[in-house]
């Protein structure tokens, strides 16, 4: 199984040149220490940056300069900072080409929780049903299954939505998986070492396997 990092540098391999994109919080963020070399993309954080960097080196932070998360970041050469008004006109103007999100659930209809757990404090929506109503792409970062085991690739999502029928493409510990068109999970890759039938048993949608299936290309 994938570690975070791993995922990370697995969903930067899905980045082209000359993207707009949007980091959300979590596994997401980590995105951007592993944007290949050659690739040159803007990164967007919701609280006004455009241009970020890959986080900065332990004793070399600055505690001024934050993203959507509150974690310190860099700046690349050319980078903006803005008010967030301009960064939402930014995403609803549909600006961005892709959003990495991490997630709680996803249904097989592409449907997204992301934000709230009914009982617990939180903060608010922030950015992200904005950035699921906009962006042109999505791509999730998020683990397979939660810490009782259990899927979080569903039939129906439990948890308060974020988004409908906006999600295209998953990346777990165990696998990548592209949400169908007409509804279902469908297998792309397998995790090094991990077995169809693993993320099959970890999947409570419905999931579709065709031919063989290749593993994960990390670096």
């Amino acid at each position: 199984m994938l570690d975070k990092n791993a995922i990370a540098k697995r969903i930067a391999r899905e980045v082209k040149d000359g993207m707009y994109v949007n980091l959300g919080i979590g596994i997401p963020t980590l995105v951007a220490n592993y944007i290949p070399k050659g690739i040159n993309v803007e990164l967007q954080s919701e609280n006004g940056i455009l241009g970020m960097g890959p986080f900065p080196f332990e004793g070399e932070e600055d505690p001024d300069l934050i993203n959507a998360g509150k974690q310190t970041v860099t700046l690349l050469p050319g980078s903006s900072i803005f008010d967030s008004a301009m960064s939402f006109g930014m995403i609803r103007a549909q600006k961005v080409d892709l959003t990495i999100l991490g997630a709680m659930e996803v249904s097989e209809n592409g449907d997204i929780a992301n934000w709230k757990i009914p009982g617990k404090m939180v903060k608010g929506m922030g950015g992200a049903m904005d950035l699921v109503a906009s962006a042109k792409n999505i791509i999730v970062a998020m683990q397979h299954v939660n810490k009782a085991g259990e899927s979080k690739l569903l039939p129906k999502c439990s948890l308060p939505i974020t988004g409908l029928r906006c999600i295209k493409r998953i990346v777990t510990e165990l696998a990548v998986v592209d949400v169908l068109p007409q509804g279902g999970f469908k297998l792309i890759e397998r995790a090094p070492g991990v077995s169809v039938e693993e993320i099959i048993k970890a999947t409570a949608g419905k999931l579709l396997v065709e031919g063989d299936i290749p593993e994960m290309v990390i670096d």
